[in-house]
């Protein structure tokens, strides 16, 4: 059963995004992180990449760029799809595509980190925290291009080496409750929990969280019963083409001389039960295993790619026309070329 948006907590990745397009929450979160002063920040959210069946993943790039011109990308991670080194390589070479201007040099790039919170140990060394820059091999000495990448572990089991800090923080973005935040004792925790406290507070976002769950459970509906009627159509495929493979086998083993017409729709009727109710029980296991995640991860990608261009377009006022107007939801469809 999906949470009320006043029980998420911060791992959670639709109040997580929400929260982190607060600047000031944004900026606290980041000091906490990286252990020094962060200057005032910019925020952008970008647009929604994907919501699984279980509601655990859907993922929100926040970028933000502070006062020193650093480049920040956060993102929170439920799930472990085992690819974070290859996506914090795709995200740091996204920031420096954008960071310069077409009359730029690349000395103009500007020092960017990108950092991943997860509530799973990313390589299994149960550290709070994973730092990685480039380094020489051969003389063990920075690049010096500016560049970081920081995994945080909300589950870590060795702080040493961590600020209590941050520990504290990732138990609070685990449990996300009032008692935590105070029993930490932490002046910033406490200001980003009454940020978030208002957060939860606010019509309009509760409003697009139950708006984004009534589309996922829609889409997810329609993409069940799509898929569920090609799984019929495999089924009836399956089951004609054993009972003619198995029915020729039989009768041909009954009638020696002559296949008689008797013989042939005894055995045709014994055999159609049989297969009919095997090929059911496997093609229903199937669907029971496959459908949901399958049909759920196209549909809903589909629907929330065009909510998150939407959004970022600023037409958030038209999203909500989306549910009751199929006739505006085909034609954004169209416009989008979705």
């Amino acid at each position: 059963m999906r949470k009320s948006f006043q029980e998420l907590d911060l791992k959670d990745s639709f109040l997580f995004g929400a929260a982190l397009q607060d600047e000031e929450i944004c900026r606290l979160i980041l000091e906490i992180i990286l252990g020094e002063p962060v200057g005032r920040v910019k925020v952008r959210a970008e647009e929604t990449l994907l919501f699984s069946s279980d509601y655990r993943s859907l993922r929100l790039d926040i970028y933000a760029g502070d006062e020193m011109q650093v480049g920040y990308n956060l993102e929170m991670q439920n799930e472990d799809e085992h690819n974070l080194p290859k996506r914090s390589r795709f995200h740091q070479a996204e920031m420096d595509a954008t960071s310069l201007k077409p009359s730029e040099g690349f000395s103009e790039l500007k020092p960017s980190y990108v950092i991943f919170i997860c509530t799973f140990d990313p390589f299994s060394h149960g550290l709070y925290r994973y730092t990685f820059e480039n380094r020489c091999l051969e003389k063990d000495f920075p690049l010096e291009d500016g560049t970081k990448k920081i995994f945080l572990n909300t589950r870590g089991k060795d702080p040493s080496g961590v600020p209590a800090l941050l520990v504290h923080f990732l138990h609070y973005v685990e449990n996300t409750t009032a008692a935590l935040a105070a029993e930490s004792g932490e002046s910033k925790i406490s200001v980003i929990h009454e940020r978030v406290t208002g957060l939860k507070r606010s019509r309009r976002w509760e409003g697009r969280y139950m708006l984004l769950g009534e589309y996922i459970d829609r889409e997810v509906k329609r993409g069940v019963r799509e898929e569920t009627e090609a799984m019929a159509e495999r089924l009836t495929e399956e089951v004609t083409e054993r009972v003619t493979e198995e029915v020729t086998e039989k009768v041909t083993e009954e009638v020696t001389e002559k296949v008689t017409e008797e013989v042939t729709e005894r055995v045709t009727e014994e055999v159609t039960k049989r297969v009919t109710g095997e090929v059911t029980e496997k093609v229903t296991k199937e669907i029971t295993e496959a459908v949901t995640k399958e049909a759920t991860e196209t549909a809903t990608q589909r629907l929330l790619t065009l909510i998150g261009k939407m959004l970022a377009d600023g037409r958030a006022e038209e999203v909500s026309r989306l549910s009751g107007e199929p006739e505006f939801l085909e034609k954004i469809w169209k416009e989008y070329q979705l």
